[in-house]
């Protein structure tokens, strides 16, 4: 287990019933940024990853 996951864990536990947009993350993933941004470059790693998720299933399926 990485010590990411009991975030993670956390995170699904308190508001894994919750929906959100993804305009909502995107505000708090700024805002978290505007905080610590010794985490600029992980966070964007993460962002791109998200908004490029169908890319790699587009690429499977061809």
């Amino acid at each position: 287990m990485y010590f990411t996951d009991r975030g993670i864990e956390e995170l699904a536990a308190r508001r894994g019933e919750e929906e959100v947009s993804f305009a909502w993350l995107a505000e708090q993933l700024r805002f978290f940024v505007d905080l610590h941004p010794d985490f600029e470059t992980p966070v964007e790693r993460l962002a791109t990853w998200l908004a490029r998720l169908d890319d790699d299933e587009d690429a499977q399926d061809d």
